[in-house]
């Protein structure tokens, strides 16, 4: 049996409290501080403080930027006139549309699945982004 002290191990206890353990506990508690006297000692020589992902939103900060309002009208704006250009649209032509850039459809399988060939497909899809182009130079 050996005695360890819990204060060496545990921030939140603040005064000494010694507990006898069995020598198998003691090599787990020495083995675990050992390693992390080695990680801290990593971290200190390759100047590495904090992490990306602890907790305080640096990661999100980094990876996601945040839309200023006006971005976010603007986006709102675009995607209405898109949804309005395709709704001038002969129904066909739409739903080519829909099938080819919203649920990523190939030209094969709208084809295949309307039973004419892919070149139908092709020509509809462009006369369809032509109309479109041409429906949203109004607004630009």
């Amino acid at each position: 049996m050996k005695k360890l002290n819990l204060k060496d191990y545990y921030d939140h206890i603040v005064i000494d409290t010694y507990i006898d353990i069995s020598d198998e506990v003691f090599d787990i508690f020495e083995e675990y501080r050992k390693a992390e006297q080695a990680y801290q000692s990593k971290v200190y020589y390759h100047k590495a403080y904090y992490s990306l992902d602890r907790g305080d939103g640096i990661e999100h900060t980094a990876l996601f930027i945040s839309l200023s309002p006006d971005e976010i009208y603007e986006r709102k704006l675009t995607s209405e006139q898109l949804h309005a250009a395709i709704a001038t649209l002969p129904d066909k032509q739409a739903k080519r549309i829909y099938a080819h850039y919203f649920l990523g459809m190939s030209k094969v399988a709208i084809a295949k699945a309307e039973g004419v060939s892919k070149a139908t497909i092709g020509q509809s899809i462009k006369g369809a982004l032509k109309s479109i182009e041409h429906f949203l130079k109004k607004y630009y």
